[in-house]
């Protein structure tokens, strides 16, 4: 098993985010957290990367205790993230972005070799290699979101509400490339809101509310459920 978590537990102040939430990722998977806004998703993947600290409970990525690991040994030990609203340095040229996506490795030429497989893999962040990240829209911004993060070749990759501001059109895009990277060895957890498309592309799922887990199964048996219909698929 990739990644194991056991009663997380999560707060802000005195208010309870996550009250002992747990779930697991094997290695290869591509699963998917549902759930409204305010359910805690954005503050689990933020407690798996190390940007939020656990109350409670555990966090074992590939045998190892990751619990109290700080972000950056984190992205060491090959977890990737890509945040909630792309959060591209916009006064950066995209390949400004890229390199310190990859700001960890010491091997200038594996850096650039890094660098060069994310321009073929997304042809148009090297046809903006100069352009301010500012100055590209959302769509591009998420691709460069997502470049940034596999600079370092993550083994798990952990996606924040990718279509979160996009238009219809490259929502899809964006959720062809997430499987795609799955096809090609990356695991990945994706929370999302958009449950149709996240259930979509998913081999399981896990349903998130008020900070709690209230469901998971198979992607499939999520999308025929009577209740993740009525509440996330507008049926």
């Amino acid at each position: 098993m990739m990644l194991q978590i056991k009663d997380l537990k999560v707060s802000f102040g005195q208010m309870d985010v996550l009250h002992g939430i747990s779930l697991d990722v094997n290695e290869g998977e591509l699963i998917s957290v549902i759930g409204p806004n305010g359910a805690g998703k954005t503050t689990l993947i933020r407690s798996i990367m190390g940007l939020k600290e656990a109350n409670g409970g555990s966090i074992v990525y590939n045998g190892t205790d990751i619990t109290h690991l700080p972000a950056w040994h984190r992205a060491q030990l090959g977890i990737g993230y890509v945040p909630e609203g792309r959060r591209v340095f916009g006064n950066l040229s995209v390949e400004e972005n890229l390199r310190l996506g990859g700001y960890q490795l010491k091997d200038e030429a594996q850096k650039q070799k890094n660098i060069s497989q994310v321009y073929e893999m997304f042809p148009r962040l090297k046809e903006r290699s100069g352009q301010l990240a500012r100055t590209m829209s959302g769509g591009e911004q998420q691709m460069l979101a997502i470049g940034r993060a596999l600079v370092l070749t993550p083994k798990l990759l952990l996606i924040d509400e990718v279509s979160m501001g996009l238009m219809p059109l490259m929502v899809t895009t964006c959720f062809k490339i997430i499987k795609d990277l799955n096809k090609q060895g990356i695991t990945v957890l994706v929370v999302e809101q958009n449950a149709n498309k996240a259930l979509k592309i998913a081999h399981r799922g896990y349903v998130l509310e008020t900070g709690n887990i209230v469901l998971s199964d198979t992607a499939e048996n999520l999308r025929t459920n009577d209740v993740v219909q009525k509440a996330y698929l507008g049926s």
